[in-house]
């Protein structure tokens, strides 16, 4: 039976789904008929997106209100599902942060603060619901990594290295997971029209007509095709497949003589 055909009524549980990409997932989940329980730590936004997502689709959406970064999220929210017996068959890591900065610059609790949400939560709710979804002898996991796993540029080396992560462990869990049923896929987009980037709508309108950025809706359409059709890793849009390859051959010394010329517009001399 194809996840769009569903009678069992199974639940998704997708991380960062009051707006942008996460709400993108939980719709499209939410069509395919399963169950949903979302999460965000705005409490607002995630009671709003379940009341829409519910009108629409007409199945059980249960908004939870949590902060992510927390030493002990992932086990609470694993302890939580157990206790409201979810059966969660695809799990969607799809909470982030963004900040573009040297690293010697930014704020230690900005990096504290990418480092929880990207590697230890999302790692330990991938051992989590990975282990209950092995013992079932089946399950989806969605990782969202991006195309900046192969950039190791100026501005991003935190953000970079830690989709790097996302990618490698998400491969890795795969091959673990594969023979007992469980299907593992890193998700790496380049730019996506949300609010992650502060850009204004004038800029993204035009970089989503030059193709550099995609719409949220588009991607996590072609991310949960990838997810159940079985497929390891996806790269969404031809220009983000082409660049990836030529972003490593970049040389040292140009790459610098870029970031030279961001910074004196950004700081001034």
């Amino acid at each position: 039976m194809s996840s769009s055909e569903r009678t069992d009524r199974a639940t998704a549980l997708i991380t960062g789904a009051s707006s942008g990409i996460g709400y993108q997932y939980a719709r499209q989940l939410a069509a395919r008929g399963y169950d949903l329980l979302i999460v965000s730590n705005d409490a607002e936004g995630i009671a709003n997106s379940a009341a829409e997502i519910r009108k629409q689709y007409g199945v059980r959406v249960s908004p939870l209100y949590r902060d992510l970064s927390a030493e002990n999220a992932a086990e609470d929210l694993y302890r939580y599902c157990e206790d409201e017996r979810l059966d969660v068959e695809v799990l969607v890591n799809n909470a982030g942060v963004f900040f573009f900065d040297d690293l010697a610059r930014v704020d230690s609790r900005r990096i504290e603060l990418m480092l929880r949400l990207h590697v230890r939560t999302t790692t330990l709710l991938c051992h989590y619901f990975g282990r209950s979804m092995q013992a079932r002898g089946r399950g989806y996991i969605l990782n969202m990594s991006s195309m900046s796993a192969w950039m190791p540029f100026p501005g991003i080396s935190v953000y970079a290295a830690t989709k790097s992560y996302l990618r490698t462990l998400s491969l890795a869990i795969r091959n673990e997971l594969y023979d007992r049923g469980v299907r593992v896929t890193a998700v790496c987009p380049g730019a996506v029209a949300t609010g992650l980037y502060n850009l204004s709508e004038r800029y993204q309108r035009l970089a989503l007509r030059l193709g550099i950025m995609m719409t949220p809706e588009r991607l996590a359409r072609k991310g949960l095709r990838a997810l159940f059709s079985g497929r390891r890793r996806t790269v969404p849009g031809f220009v983000n497949r082409v660049f990836v390859p030529l972003a490593g051959l970049i040389p040292g010394p140009i790459v610098r003589l870029i970031k030279r010329k961001a910074k004196f517009y950004r700081y001034g001399r």
